[in-house]
């Protein structure tokens, strides 16, 4: 297996959109100042006490069908996500060490925008779950969640 991953958050531009008007039609997303440890999904980091960050609603599938043409139908999830109140210097790229605090789900996504299957782990082994589900030729995309509350947490794709 020699899958290369590319591991994105929340892209600059749909970060600004979401913050005008997120994705369950909220004009005025939270913002909240939270104590240390909130994951955040524009730049892949825990946030830092006393940080501004806004609790908004997230489709990622949402946003994938509008760049692909897919329909993913009822797959089709909104969910809250944390992200800086303000636009940040985003995210580094590489594999977002610290970012995963507990077990995660590794969810598989086709072209159409259907659930191929998943896997669960712990955070060190989800670079090597990706990157198994992505040397499928059927996966198109795969999601990262949290177990606890099935939050994205963020997106994996072959990188090229």
């Amino acid at each position: 297996m020699n899958t290369t991953l590319e591991v994105r958050a929340i892209p600059a531009g749909t970060l600004a959109e979401l913050r005008r008007l997120d994705d369950s039609g909220r004009c005025h997303p939270v913002t909240v100042t939270e104590d240390a440890g909130a994951p955040l999904r524009c730049c892949l980091t825990r946030a830092r006490a006393g940080e501004r960050i806004t609790l908004l609603s997230y489709a990622p599938l949402r946003r994938w069908a509008e760049e692909t043409g897919c329909d993913p139908g009822a797959y089709l999830e909104t969910g809250p996500v944390f992200v800086h109140a303000d636009p940040c210097q985003g995210f580094a790229g590489g594999w977002p060490e610290d970012f995963h605090g507990g077990p995660r789900v590794v969810r598989a996504y086709s072209a159409d925008g259907r659930i191929l299957g998943g896997r669960s782990g712990r955070p060190d082994e989800l670079p090597k779950l990706a990157a198994e589900l992505l040397a499928d030729p059927e996966t198109a995309l795969v999601h990262v969640r949290a177990v606890e509350f099935g939050c994205f947490m963020h997106e994996v794709r072959r990188a090229g």
